[in-house]
């Protein structure tokens, strides 16, 4: 069943219409019972109110109401107390009863205690014969502190057995003085006794004529009880002394969100509109109680400001001059509580000692919590020691080692904690209660004695450096640091959202565990207080997984589970996904079910069939598809005006590819880029290739993409990496080109071995090949190509290591009267043109400027940016340039560079260098002048009789271009790239 939300909580009706509620300031009076005859549900439950005090009916003499609780179904009355003062004469002995007639009421056996203050024995009895319970007492020399507890000297307390209507009391009294006076009693042990025997006087009755006592209240059919939102009542059992059973009626809402935290303190279930649904709110204190003490520091429940607001004695909470105390630890300020860590941070006295300047130890005594809910938090703390260096720190419990650590005499790192100088950290391994600290002085002889503190500390405070002094390891001049205790409950009661659950927090020391209950939720984040029924609300649910939508595509149902750590710390939260569960049916009858299992074979095998034909049909038209998407059609619209172009643009099937990759395995993957992946494969003709497969493609660019296929198609430099041709009918396009075995030039450079380094003869072929490979793209093919991504990753090495210009993933088709581009900026860190990056404008001089840094590469061995260099020289470009400036170029080359070359031919590939590097892009030469002044250097560095067998290099090789329009897309990159 469901109720409409409201926006706040119903006014509070306890009582009937027209009937008052409360009588004076402080008791309350709900239904069944009521002040006046025509406002409680019989003669039984009808209360006086004189002089602003409630009495119970008359039938039991007019006891006075101090409450009434509905969900126990008690109600709290004051019961005159029984007392015995014998003569000084051993065993004699006394007797009182105490009856509650036909009434419908019975004393409640989970409520109340049997309690004797005095010496002697007491004893329960039935019908004056039939013993219940009863306890004894010894006296003698006992201290205030044994009296104080009730448990057997001169006071012992017990448990009644059942719900009982009468009961007798006999005393029998040991005859020693003032002792022989005693009194027994039952009490309600919930509401004062419990509470009260920590007070300074033992016998906190003593002087009491009339004790509290709780009452179970019953109700039959003629009541005609009906429950709030006219739900029926439910019947309860009562197990009394003689054996049987009596019947009650009462209201239980188990339902969603009918009743607040607080529950039948605000609300009447007994009332058919006595209750109304609550609607969650964040909360963090239990209702009518502060949760704040100051301005910053939360007390949630189950802390409190004050003996009502905390769930015991060990959490109650004072606010002193806006600072808050947990008042049963010796008063600790309370820093801050963690609801979902279950600790609580308190200030702890820093524990100092001076040695004296002797070899010795001296052991000082830690803080002891007793018998306390809390300990020592095994992951939130740290054990810190500060004090002289050649030292050491252990922390023991009873005896038994818990952590510990040294210091030892080297200035090495004075600003972190690791042992160096006078300061030493360390984990904490177990729980525990209470420690003490050992230090253990080994060099102080020679320091002249010294001071040592030892310390726990809670780490996350420490690590931030919260509470420290200038030196941000050390707590000097502070007396308290910050200590995280674990806090323990036995029961709780949690929100609506959240569950209970027990949970083993860690081990002890001594081999045992912590065990705790807490209040989590199973799902998404909470806010406000887990530990209050009504206290907490969902956070926004977050965004779901892909998983999660998968699953509810699926109709299952997705939920959020929180992940914990070894130390049972909140670590990930997964998303989970749930299925319904369906219930097997069984057959009608054996042919029944054969003619079904033939019926469904038929079934499975048509459906195989129609599966197959619609799954092919479905790959051909989403091949199709693929095709059109991918620019197919423009494609064909190319090759339909040139037919030339069938020849030279080869169209891979997918079904080639899958093979030629074995279906794009994982161990083929050549490289990745930030744009696709690069897999080997080989073709049935059995050439190895490169399949470069994008992760996107962006559908405005089509033509433009599909122009750029054809051009780069046709390029036919024995220096630039050939494009084979292209897949269009898979999700994205492949591309297909030359495979070159040696991998990169920037590889062989910073990766060589000693086996085979790269010669200077090498390395001016190469400067020679990329340079003649680039000038050719500038002005020998029928429209200029920019590469603008030169650099020496983009430089592969063949069989004979031969260069060759590869990745074209940023290269721009210009006109021929172009002169520059207007881009986004592109490229990669350490070869980017500066001019280029300040205006965005790309010239056939930014290929130089990138072609400079690859020089300097193979001059120096260096890389393009090094975290090895300084400052400015960080960036190999500047470091040259700084280098040249300062005439001290020489000193930078590489060793094999230095050991080939002579200076002079050095000289002029540094002034080449340098005039490729120039910030003005108008002062460096074209790639062609580069080219022909690589070639001019490497013949006169090679021995005249290898120079006649090579001819002067041709830049501007034999190629059958069509000459096509303008374009500005760019091609597909599978290196990673710099993008502004």
């Amino acid at each position: 069943m469901s109720f409409s939300h409201s926006t706040s909580p119903a006014v509070a009706k306890y009582a009937k219409a027209g009937c008052n509620d409360t009588c004076g300031n402080d008791v309350k009076i709900p239904f069944p019972f009521g002040i006046g005859a025509d406002c409680a549900v019989n003669e039984w439950y009808i209360v006086e109110c004189n002089n602003s005090t409630p009495y119970l009916s008359a039938a039991l003499n007019r006891p006075e109401v101090l409450g009434v609780n509905l969900e126990d179904q008690t109600v709290i009355v004051s019961m005159p107390k029984f007392y015995g003062c014998q003569n000084p004469v051993p065993n004699s002995s006394k007797t009182m009863s105490m009856n509650l007639g036909e009434s419908p009421f019975f004393f409640s056996k989970s409520h109340n205690k049997f309690v004797f203050e005095g010496c002697g024995t007491a004893t329960m009895m039935m019908d004056g014969e039939t013993v219940l319970t009863g306890c004894s007492t010894v006296c003698g020399n006992a201290t205030h502190n044994y009296v104080n507890k009730c448990y057997g000297i001169g006071c012992c307390q017990i448990a009644i057995p059942r719900y009982l209507r009468s009961y007798n009391i006999n005393i029998t009294g040991l005859g020693e003085e003032d002792a022989a006076c005693g009194s027994a009693f039952l009490v309600d042990q919930t509401n004062l006794y419990d509470q009260q025997i920590r007070s300074s006087d033992p016998y906190f009755y003593r002087n009491a004529s009339f004790i509290p006592v709780s009452l179970l209240w019953t109700l039959t059919d003629s009541d005609q009880i009906t429950c709030c939102r006219y739900y029926y009542p439910a019947k309860r059992k009562v197990d009394v002394f003689s054996g049987t059973q009596v019947e009650t009626f009462k209201c239980v809402l188990e339902y969603e969100g009918v009743l607040e935290d607080g529950d039948l303190d605000h609300y009447n279930p007994y009332l058919v509109d006595g209750c109304t649904r609550y609607v969650p709110t964040t909360m963090y204190a239990r209702r009518g109680c502060k949760d704040t003490c100051g301005n910053n520091v939360r007390i949630p429940y189950p802390f409190g400001i004050g003996v009502d607001c905390s769930a015991n004695e060990w959490y109650i909470v004072d606010c002193i001059y806006s600072t808050p105390y947990l008042s049963a630890l010796n008063q600790l300020e309370v820093l801050g509580v963690n609801l979902e860590n279950q600790t609580v941070t308190v200030g702890t006295p820093m524990i100092t000692d001076c040695q004296n300047p002797f070899r010795n130890s001296s052991e000082i005594m830690g803080v002891d919590l007793g018998g306390s809910p809390f300990f020592f938090s095994k992951p939130h703390n740290k054990f810190v020691f500060q004090g002289s260096c050649g030292t050491a720190a252990l922390m023991t419990d009873n005896g038994s080692v818990v952590t510990g650590c040294s210091t030892t005499c080297r200035s090495i790192d004075r600003k972190n904690c690791f042992g160096m100088d006078d300061c030493c950290e360390t984990t904490v391994p177990f729980y525990f209660k209470s420690y003490s600290i050992n230090i253990l002085n080994g060099s102080l002889e020679e320091k002249g004695g010294g001071c040592g503190s030892g310390f726990l500390v809670d780490g996350t405070s420490y690590h931030q450096r919260t509470w420290f002094s200038d030196r941000p390891f050390i707590f000097k001049n502070k007396s308290f640091v910050p200590v995280s205790l674990l806090w323990t409950l036995d029961q709780v009661t949690c929100c609506y959202y959240a569950i209970e659950d027990k949970r083993v927090k860690g081990d002890m020391i001594d081999g045992t565990t912590v065990d705790t209950r807490e209040c989590r939720s199973p799902s998404y984040p909470l806010e406000g207080n887990p530990y209050l029924m009504y206290g907490c609300t969902y956070k926004d649910e977050p965004e779901p997984t892909e998983e999660c939508r998968r699953c509810k595509d699926k109709g299952g149902s997705c939920d959020m589970k929180n992940m914990y750590d070894v130390d049972d710390l909140p670590s990930a939260r997964n998303f989970v996904c749930y299925y319904p569960y369906h219930e097997k049916k069984t057959s009608l009858g054996v042919i029944l079910g054969v003619s079904i299992s033939m019926g469904v074979l038929f079934l499975v095998a048509f459906s195989y069939v129609m599966y197959k034909w619609i799954k092919k049909a479905k790959e051909k038209r989403q091949k199709k598809r693929f095709f059109k998407r991918n620019g197919g059609l423009l494609l064909k619209q190319q090759e339909e005006a040139d037919p030339s172009l069938v020849d030279k643009t080869i169209h891979f099937t997918s079904r080639e590819l899958q093979k030629a990759t074995d279906n794009f395995n994982e161990n083929r993957i050549l490289g990745r880029g930030g744009q696709g992946t690069v897999y080997k494969g080989m073709l049935v003709d059995g050439r190895i290739v490169a399949v470069k497969k994008s992760k996107l493609v962006d559908e405005s660019q089509l033509e433009h993409f599909i122009n750029e296929v054809v051009i780069l198609s046709q390029i036919n430099h024995r220096n630039v990496v050939k494009l084979l041709g292209c897949c269009l009918e898979t999700e994205v396009p492949v591309l297909v080109s030359e495979f070159i075995p040696n991998g990169t030039l920037y590889d062989q450079l910073h990766n060589e071995t000693d086996e085979f380094p790269i010669s200077l003869d090498m390395r001016l072929q190469i400067a020679t090949e990329v340079a003649g490979a680039i000038a050719y793209l500038h002005s020998a093919t029928s429209i200029p190509i920019y590469h603008r991504d030169v650099k020496t990753t983009n430089i592969l090495l063949d069989e004979k290591y031969r260069a060759k210009v590869s990745d074209f993933g940023t290269s721009r088709f210009v006109s021929i009267d172009q002169t520059h581009l207007t881009t986004l900026v592109k490229g990669t860190f350490g070869y980017l043109d500066p001019e280029y990056f300040q205006s965005s404008q790309f010239t056939e001089k930014s290929d130089v400027y990138s072609f400079g840094v690859v020089l300097a590469e193979l001059l120096t061995g260096e890389k393009p940016i090094s975290l090895t260099r300084f400052g400015e020289n960080r960036s190999l470009a500047t470091h040259f340039m700084l280098a040249m400036e300062e005439g001290r170029v020489m000193s930078i080359f590489d060793a094999v560079v230095i050991k080939e070359g002579t200076r002079d031919d050095l000289l002029i590939l540094a002034n080449l260098t340098m005039r490729c590097l120039n910030l003005n892009g108008k002062h460096r030469p074209t790639m062609k002048e580069v080219a022909i002044e690589l070639e001019t250097i490497r013949r006169s560095h090679i021995p005249p009789m290898v120079q006649s067998n090579i001819g002067l290099a041709t830049y501007a090789e034999e190629l059958s271009m069509p000459t096509f329009g303008e374009s500005s897309s760019t091609f597909l990159s599978f290196n990673e790239s710099i993008d502004q």
